[in-house]
């Protein structure tokens, strides 16, 4: 099928990494908390190990390895650390909007942005590329779910908001964990791979096509 007969119901994305480039900033201040803490590691061991979890998800690693309880007071220091961070440094992804826009259209406004991170990161990521008009009131967050990713609690929740069918959303993710959630909501899952190495896990985690720049996203959506 080429692309330009393919039609989707409604587009569900997701935000770090798709929309912000946000996932460096925040392993990189999670790196620096986790040393502080007793577990020295790699910013790349970092990403590997976190980026599309929710640190909570993590605990019982963190603990083993740090010595040390993760306490609400640790996570909130995070957080605080973690947004003036991405206050000072936060950039939209390349062609995000142009994909955003395409999407919107293709589907008649039946868009929404559905995260794994908190409420509080995802609405002040998507002020802060612009994209607040399109996702006005279709903002979900895995936090508020009885499961975050991979289970596929938040995109369900996001079809249902949008009156649609799973089965004839589009999934916009970036990671394994992402793709295997928007596989098991029963959706079709496109992947914005900008690294090669990236590729082989996020076919194997269900992505049916991989796009290295999300210009090509806005190209196929607007066909």
């Amino acid at each position: 099928m080429s692309l330009a007969a393919v039609r989707f119901d409604a587009v569900l994305f997701d935000c770090d990494g798709v929309l912000v480039d946000s996932e460096p900033i925040t392993q990189a201040v999670l790196r620096d908390m986790l040393e502080e803490s007793g577990w020295a590691m790699t910013q790349e061991e970092c990403m590997r190990t976190f980026v599309g979890k929710m640190v909570r998800q993590e605990r019982a690693l963190i603990e083993s390895r740090t010595g040390r309880p993760l306490t609400d007071a640790w996570m909130e220091a995070f957080y605080q650390r973690r947004n003036q961070r991405l206050q000072a440094e936060l950039k939209a992804i390349e062609g995000a909007l142009s994909a955003v826009a395409a999407a919107h259209a293709h589907a008649g406004g039946r868009i929404a942005c559905a995260s794994g991170a908190d409420r509080h990161k995802v609405e002040f990521q998507i002020d802060m590329a612009g994209l607040r008009p399109y996702f006005e009131q279709r903002i979900f967050s895995g936090h508020e779910m009885p499961r975050s990713k991979p289970a596929p609690d938040v995109y369900l929740a996001a079809a249902a908001h949008l009156g649609a069918d799973p089965a004839r959303c589009l999934v916009i993710e970036d990671t394994p964990t992402g793709v295997t959630a928007g596989v098991a909501a029963g959706a079709e899952v496109w992947a914005y791979c900008p690294l090669p190495e990236a590729a082989e896990r996020l076919l194997a985690a269900g992505a049916s096509r991989l796009f290295g720049q999300m210009q090509e996203i806005a190209h196929a959506l607007g066909s």
